[in-house]
Formats: structure tokens, C-alpha cells, sequence
């Protein structure tokens, strides 16, 4: 079984919605046993967000530096993850849809959006926000061609995402919880492996 994605010439599969599981031979600091959701992929390239990389900062130390101010002490203990080594002074909201419409966000699905504006953490302080959300420092980026090659050269793994495992899988199980989709172990796999 090939593991990776099979790249054709004429038509790449692109892998908007899907999952990015490092494999164990990536030692990457910043994407050592991540997962990263894809929410954008063409022939310019790739961005997703990384979400298993918790990191020191809470939410209310974020609503601190832009002066707004929780309704309730639980909304502002939410964790914020390193969401990749691009942009890392921004942040990015990963969330269900809703009727809301936010000033910068991008469809990924019907159900999934990603926001960049300042509004949607207005509202998440307040608790009108979106009912599922996960709040990163940063993203992951990829030049085009350069996800296709890093796939192909066995960093990665990659299959159809599952908004359960963002939202609701604890931080730590997200990793193997994310390559259990495919039916892998990836306790299994030595960090020299090639493709299965």
C-alpha cells in the first residue's frame, strides 16, 4: 500500500479539509508529532493550522493585550496553540460555521471557517461566539510544490479531516487519533520507514 498521495502531472490532488500527520521520521520542531489541518491548497501552495502544539498562552492574556475583557473566568482560560512558524504575532480562529459573518475569515467547508479578524474574539469573550473554536499564534505554510514534494518524500501522511478530533479529541491523542482514519499505528512505524 502507498501511503502517500500519488501526484499526477496534469491533475494534483489537492488537500483542502484534510489532515497532515507527521511521520515519526520528522524532526522538524515545529512539526515533530503535529497535525495539522490543511485550510487552503492550490497549485500557489498550502496553509493550514496546527492542532496539537498547545502553547504557554491563554486566551485572556490575548483579550488582555487587545483590551477586551472575558464574561466569565472559564472563556479566558481557553488554550492558544502554536499553529505553525509563519506569522506567529497573528492569530488565526479555526471554528464551525455560523449565521455570523466575521470581517476576514475563509470557508474551508460548509461547516468550518478560519478567521483572522478581531471581531470573532469580541464575541467568543463574550460568549456568542462559535460553539466549537480553536485559537492559534501563527500557521504553517508550504511554497507550491513544496507539500506535494515533502508528501512524496514520506514527512507526511495525509487523509480527509474529521472535526471531532479538533475540537473535541484531548490535545494528546490527537496524533494517533488522527492516523487511526487510516488505519495505522504510528507507534508501528520506525522512524526510518519508508513507504508501506
Amino acid at each position: 500500500m502507498l501511503i502517500c498521495m500519488e501526484i499526477h502531472n496534469e491533475q494534483t490532488q489537492y488537500l483542502t479539509n484534510h489532515f497532515l500527520i507527521a511521520m515519526p521520521r520528522l524532526d522538524d520542531i515545529n512539526f515533530t508529532q503535529s497535525v495539522t489541518y490543511i485550510c487552503e491548497h492550490s497549485a500557489e501552495g498550502a496553509m493550514g493550522v496546527t492542532i496539537n502544539r498547545p502553547s504557554d498562552i491563554l486566551l485572556q492574556d490575548i483579550l488582555q493585550q487587545i483590551d477586551i475583557k472575558p464574561a466569565t473566568s472559564e472563556i479566558g482560560h481557553e488554550t492558544i496553540y502554536h499553529g505553525g512558524p509563519v506569522q506567529t504575532d497573528r492569530g488565526f480562529i479555526l471554528h464551525n460555521k455560523t449565521a455570523e459573518q466575521w470581517e476576514a475569515s475563509l470557508d474551508v467547508t460548509d461547516n468550518i471557517q478560519l478567521t483572522s479578524s478581531k471581531d470573532i474574539l469580541k464575541s467568543i469573550a463574550n460568549n456568542q461566539g462559535p460553539d466549537k473554536f480553536l485559537i492559534t499564534l501563527g500557521y504553517a505554510g508550504w511554497a507550491s510544490g513544496q507539500l506535494e514534494q515533502e508528501i512524496a518524500s514520506n514527512l507526511w501522511l495525509n487523509c480527509p479531516s474529521d472535526s471531532s478530533i479538533i475540537f473535541d479529541t484531548p490535545i494528546e491523542k490527537r496524533w494517533e487519533s488522527a492516523a487511526s482514519l487510516l488505519g495505522i499505528d504510528l507507534q508501528l512505524l520506525s522512524n526510518d520507514a519508508g513507504h508501506a
